[in-house]
């Protein structure tokens, strides 16, 4: 009989080939179409992922929350009931795909990040966008009340009025960046001006400069980031600690770099990409041991003091040893080499 930890165990153990077929394989006595019924079939939910993180995480009210979208991409499978057609940002372009809203918990370390809840951005199904689907996984954090983290990264995908209000009525700080086309208003007698109208404050950007942003009904304070290549940042944050600098909202908007460790590291080690099966539940089902792998994945490099990648590959170390010590293959080469 097949069960999730097995169906999990193999997510992290096959090098490259994650179907039912290449599965059924290598189990005795299970077909091809009991494991795609197995997919189908079974309810797995993100509440055990939640269930699972919420004792593993080195929360403090320092942690961050990381909101992010990711496609999955299934290009060559036209019929899978979940994917559509939609912006990938890894392939710069419009794919068929499976788009995840990842809500992503880091403590604020190098590397100490880890997935707390997903969901599928399925608008024929479900009609919902994918800040509603933020709005809901938010809803839920705050409501729960089970995490100490008060501040939330996003990008300016997730950056619309709706948002931040829900954020600032929590009582949760945010810090996001703004579209090129956002306007802003430093004061009544200016109103409303595009971001690269704004003058910068008598002191420079170091501290910020405090603005409105239309259809929300409290400041924010506005940075402005230039990257040594000449790229420029907008960033605004509802922190108006009397110590918040240009430095550290730097050194806070990196950190969200951690959700496209996040995002890569979960599409090449868990296979999250690469099942073939056409229903929505067995999509579903795949998706959420594949954020299990990973956190199971993860869990063992810390405690191996290993990175994921390491970790991963090292399973397959005995094997090769033992295939160069006795090779099933023998190479051929010409008797004059």
């Amino acid at each position: 009989m097949l069960t999730q930890a097995t169906y999990i165990e193999y997510l992290l153990s096959t090098p490259r080939n994650y179907t039912c077929t290449h599965l059924a394989e290598h189990l005795p006595h299970i077909s091809h179409d009991q494991v795609n019924r197995f997919l189908r079939n079974s309810a797995f939910s993100v509440s055990q992922l939640r269930e699972l993180v919420l004792p593993l995480l080195n929360d403090s009210p320092e942690a961050f929350l990381f909101v992010d979208d990711s496609v999955q991409d299934k290009r060559y499978s036209r019929f899978i009931e979940v994917a559509k057609r939609q912006y990938s940002g890894a392939a710069h372009g419009l794919v068929t795909g499976i788009c995840l809203v990842n809500l992503v918990h880091s403590s604020g370390a190098a590397g100490d990040f880890l997935p707390l809840d997903y969901r599928i951005y399925a608008p024929q199904q479900d009609g919902l966008t994918k800040n509603e689907h933020f709005q809901a996984m938010f809803t839920h954090v705050v409501t729960e009340g089970k995490i100490q983290a008060r501040t939330l990264l996003f990008d300016a995908w997730y950056s619309g009025s709706e948002n931040l209000k829900r954020i600032h009525r929590a009582g949760w700080t945010f810090f996001t960046t703004l579209k090129s086309n956002r306007l802003v208003s430093a004061s009544k007698e200016v109103g409303y001006q595009a971001l690269d109208a704004v003058a910068p404050p008598p002191g420079g950007w170091s501290t910020g400069l405090e603005v409105r942003l239309q259809q929300v009904p409290f400041a924010v304070r506005l940075f402005k980031l230039v990257a040594p290549n000449g790229d420029i940042d907008w960033v605004v944050t509802n922190n108006f600690a009397f110590t918040l600098t240009q430095q550290l909202v730097e050194q806070t908007t990196r950190t969200r770099w951690q959700v496209e460790e996040f995002h890569r590291s979960f599409k090449q080690l868990t296979g999250a990409e690469k099942c073939q099966c056409r229903k929505a539940s067995a999509q579903h089902n795949h998706l959420t041991c594949c954020y299990l792998a990973w956190v199971s994945l993860r869990q063992f490099a810390l405690q191996s003091a290993q990175t994921v990648y390491q970790a991963h590959q090292q399973q397959w170390t005995p094997y090769l040893r033992q295939l160069l010590q006795n090779p099933l293959i023998p190479a051929l080469i010409p008797a004059s080499a």
